[in-house]
């Protein structure tokens, strides 16, 4: 759901575009020196920022980079980035669309993609805009290190279920595979208010972690 607009959010960004990027394609290739971090972590459709700023600060020797499209959500994100008493040199926001990630990073550069909660596109003709359609797992596989993969979350059925056949069909294995991740603890992944808010009311939340299956002639090497 589109934020409502807000009056400062176009200011405020214009105002921080060394945290707001403005020509994120000049990091290409180069992001986890600029960020200081050992691995590059994307997450695509931040939101708000929460996932983005808790992971951010509990992974300070790693690389993160933000996505969102929509520019209210973005400028609330980057604030509360901004106004975080830590406020570790780690991490950035790049306000756009997935559909030009290969603008802004390098084949192999990404270690994980994070996907949580994304925009279900309920209606069957949107599914090709869903962030594990499969023009984006192709993408995805052009984008990740050789060990890299794709972290999934949602509180979406039919997305889940829906995902797991296309990256199936796109040749990815699973690493991990839940139907109610929350059942048990996982401190190593943060728990946002939007993500709270499902758990309060007894929803299960779908998860799994992918990563492109090697071609058939890599396998006998």
């Amino acid at each position: 759901m589109r934020m409502r607009k807000k009056k400062w959010a176009e200011p405020y960004l214009q105002a921080h575009t060394d945290y707001a990027l403005d020509n994120p394609e000049e990091n290409k290739g180069k992001w986890k020196e600029v960020l200081h971090g050992q691995k590059l972590h994307v997450e695509i459709g931040s939101g708000k920022g929460g996932y983005l700023l808790a992971m951010s600060n509990a992974n300070p020797a790693d690389a993160w980079v933000g996505i969102e499209k929509d520019r209210n959500a973005a400028a609330v994100a980057v604030r509360k980035q901004l106004e975080d008493e830590q406020q570790p040199g780690n991490r950035c926001m790049i306000v756009g669309e997935a559909e030009d990630l290969e603008k802004w990073f390098a084949p192999g550069e990404i270690d994980v993609i994070h996907l949580n909660f994304s925009d279900p596109w309920p209606r069957k003709r949107t599914h090709k805009r869903r962030l594990s359609a499969p023009a984006f797992l192709d993408t995805y596989r052009k984008l990740l290190a050789k060990d890299g993969y794709i972290a999934m979350k949602t509180d979406n059925k039919d997305l889940f279920e829906d995902s797991v056949i296309c990256f199936v069909n796109a040749g990815y294995v699973f690493m991990d595979f839940s139907v109610d991740f929350r059942r048990n603890p996982h401190p190593e992944d943060a728990i946002t208010e939007y993500e709270q808010k499902f758990m309060d009311l007894g929803q299960p939340i779908y998860q799994l972690t992918a990563r492109p299956c090697k071609p058939a002639g890599d396998m006998l090497k």
